[in-house]
């Protein structure tokens, strides 16, 4: 089915604009594990100095990550790095990243990390649901509608 959309009008092309890169992707895992500082962030994830401080720079410059002021006794200031609602929004993406990694390219053993809910202790599934609750089980089941602001083609 081709969608008469312009690419530059693109929610999905926009959004891998942003966070479209590993480096951005591992930030962001360890973000959500509760790690906040650049040292922390560059020791889990083995980010080249450089490398992290543009990724740092550009979450908070898009609005995913804010800069939060610290100081430990006897140094100098620093900044720790939080998720902002906006990165927050982000988890289910985060998630379902890693659960397509653990069906197809998990080692035999099974997946490295299990999500589990924090009240309970049941494994956490993604699902999709339409407005009035109904399960969609994949793509077959959409159909692409102009939203109100698309940008139709031109032809």
């Amino acid at each position: 089915m081709n969608v008469p959309f312009r690419v530059d009008n693109c929610s999905i092309e926009r959004t891998l604009d942003i966070v479209g890169e590993k480096w951005t992707f591992l930030v962001l895992r360890e973000a959500f594990s509760g790690v906040r500082r650049f040292a922390d962030m560059q020791a889990v994830t083995g980010a080249p100095r450089q490398v992290l401080s543009a990724r740092l720079a550009r979450l908070v410059e898009e609005g995913l990550l804010r800069k939060e002021p610290y100081r430990e006794p006897g140094q100098r200031q620093r900044d720790e790095y939080r998720l902002t609602d906006k990165g927050r929004d982000l988890y289910p993406l985060l998630v379902a990243l890693m659960h397509w990694g653990d069906r197809y390219l998990a080692d035999d053993d099974g997946p490295p990390v299990l999500l589990t809910h924090r009240d309970c202790g049941a494994p956490i599934e993604l699902h999709f649901r339409c407005a009035d609750g109904h399960e969609v089980s994949g793509p077959r089941e959409v159909t692409p509608q102009p939203g109100a602001g698309a940008r139709l083609r031109s032809v």
